[in-house]
């Protein structure tokens, strides 16, 4: 990612430091900090429209269009990464224009720069992606039949995975006939999103909505939809097939597993790299450097169940992401190792069928936290550890049920953690309170509802949405809260000491800005306090041995004679020989 920093006077005088983000790559991303500053733009903008239109409605704290844009801004901002692939090409566009004087020899040039020259990419990807190659004719200027003859050239040197696009060059107004509004980007990084803010803001009297014409947009769908199904669906799948017997198969099979046990144990066995950088144990992994060659086993098995994971072949996804799992942690690649897990999860999550709470608990939840502990304390990586914990609770959300549980105790733990902004915080606050909310009880009691946990959740985002002087999404939480406790209608009670106290001073904080939020439980302090006290007082009584688990010594018995269950020694009754009894 890179930012400049560009300095300009203010009306009085001091110096102004404003930021740019420039994306240096097409894929930039993995920036939480971006994503905070994205959303909290938004929130200003809907705070603005909350004043001058009141009646601005943004929806319920349990269907937050900010959590939204959070959630897509966390998946859209992975980056070009070794340790997973889903970054990574699957196919390279080599396009010409029909005007080229040596429109083949062009294509060879841009070949050989895409893989050995300057846009090579870093030596951890795998250079064998599909290469489609396209012509783009001018429908205003050139020869169509010049542009079909040269097409045909270009399909007897590089085979089929070649395409005629044919497109207008001059521009499209408004008022032009079959002219349409270009659709907006959707799958774009923050910091893309904070760059095209920026150039708005620089340049606010550009027009911000270009149009194409109806004809570019049909050839440009045809084109894409061509390329998918046609070249790059079928070249993955060839992929999948060929590393699935050359890699996977002899990976799970007997000679494969002892080949694992051996890299383990013995410090001989195993592939090993002429860099002075490899490890002696004969691993593949490039601890030096961070990451595995891509020709190796263990490369080409996460590509393929990520190809996979693409295909929605989630069964074979997962299992290679568990075998995977094993690997990694020998080879002691943890950002590898974090990243299978956290894959692993979520094709578990994501494979079709019903998933008991035995075995979510039993794989589910030790693979997520495995991915979480991975990522966080021994990658440092915020992003991924972040993506982790919200993409398995919204997939757990999806199951309803018991798993609405498990996906409020992962968002609780991130907030516990406290690693992500303020404005992470409160909508992961708001986020657990929609999980809660979403679980429905049985019956007229309403069992194994979650109502008061819902509000009591609400009420911490209304506090945080305060804390950032964010009103109208504090009004939300708090309508929220205050419908999950029934008291909406006026007549519903709440059974909390202090509770409908400060629902009151939040509802009147919310309505007036200029009052302080008061403290509920001013003797909080002091009650813990005297449960400490009263803690210690009973830890430091004498423990006296009880009579009852007092066990006789057996004496030598040769013969067997005694009884072999030990009789418990009871104390001597003083007066003993006095009461009577014998």
């Amino acid at each position: 990612m890179g930012r400049s920093s560009s300095e300009s006077k203010s009306a009085d005088g001091a110096s102004v430091i404003g930021e740019e983000y420039r994306p240096t790559r097409l894929r930039s991303g993995g920036d939480v900090v971006q994503i905070e500053q994205l959303v909290e733009s938004r929130l200003d903008e809907a705070e603005a429209d909350s004043k001058t239109r009141p009646d601005t409605d943004y929806g319920p704290p349990d269907h937050s269009p900010f959590f939204s844009l959070y959630q897509r801004k966390l998946l859209s901002g992975t980056v070009l990464s070794p340790h997973e692939t889903f970054a990574h090409p699957v196919a390279l566009v080599v396009a010409i224009s029909s005007r080229s004087a040596s429109p083949i020899e062009d294509l060879r040039t841009l070949y050989t720069n895409s893989n050995t020259g300057e846009y090579r990419l870093p030596p951890w990807v795998n250079n064998e992606y599909l290469r489609y190659y396209v012509l783009v004719h001018d429908e205003d200027f050139d020869d169509i039949k010049k542009s079909t003859t040269l097409y045909e050239q270009m399909k007897r040197h590089f085979g089929l995975h070649c395409h005629l696009l044919r497109l207008r060059s001059t521009q499209t107004l408004p008022s032009d006939d079959g002219a349409l509004p270009l659709p907006t980007k959707t799958w774009t990084s923050a910091a893309e999103d904070l760059s095209d803010l920026t150039a708005q803001d620089l340049t606010p009297d550009d027009p911000t909505n270009p149009y194409i014409f109806e004809s570019d947009a049909t050839a440009i769908r045809s084109f894409v939809r061509e390329m998918v199904t046609q070249s790059i669906l079928p070249s993955m799948e060839r992929s999948v097939a060929t590393w699935n017997d050359q890699v996977l198969s002899r990976r799970r099979g007997i000679s494969g597993r002892f080949m694992s046990l051996s890299k383990r144990f013995t410090p001989f066995v195993g592939s090993r790299s002429n860099s002075p950088s490899s490890t002696s144990s004969g691993s593949n992994y490039d601890s030096a450097q961070g990451f595995y060659r891509p020709d190796s086993p263990e490369a080409l098995m996460r590509k393929l169940a990520d190809y996979a994971v693409m295909l929605r072949d989630y069964k074979l996804a997962a299992s290679t992401y568990e075998i995977l799992a094993g690997d990694y942690k020998n080879d002691k690649a943890w950002r590898y190792y974090a990243g299978a897990n956290e894959m692993a999860a979520v094709t578990a999550l994501m494979a079709p069928g019903i998933m008991s709470s035995r075995t979510r608990a039993e794989t589910v939840d030790a693979w997520v936290e495995n991915a979480y502990y991975s990522y966080l304390t021994r990658c440092g990586s915020a992003f991924y550890s972040l993506r982790t914990i919200v993409l398995a609770a919204e997939l757990l959300r999806v199951r309803e049920g018991s798993a609405l549980d498990d996906a409020a105790r992962w968002l609780a733990r991130v907030v516990d953690d406290r690693n992500i902004g303020p404005v992470g915080h409160a909508l992961l606050l708001e986020r657990t309170g929609a999980y809660f909310g979403a679980k429905r009880g049985v019956g007229t009691l309403r069992s194994g509802g979650r109502r008061r946990k819902a509000a009591m959740w609400f009420v911490m985002g209304t506090a945080a949405w305060l804390d950032m002087d964010k009103r109208a999404r504090a009004r939300a939480c708090l309508g929220r809260a205050v419908e999950l406790y029934g008291l909406g209608d006026g007549e519903g009670e709440v059974h909390f000491e202090g509770m409908r106290g400060l629902l009151d001073n939040l509802g009147q904080v919310v309505e007036h800005p200029g009052l302080d939020r008061t403290e509920p439980f001013p003797d909080v302090e002091e009650k813990v306090e005297q449960i400490q006290q009263t803690t210690e007082t009973v830890d430091q009584r004498t423990h006296r041995r009880s009579v009852s688990l007092a066990v006789a010594t057996p004496s030598f018995d040769p013969l067997g004679a005694a009884s072999m269950t030990p009789k418990s020694t009871l104390p001597e009754r003083p007066g003993q020989t006095e009461d009577g009894f014998k």
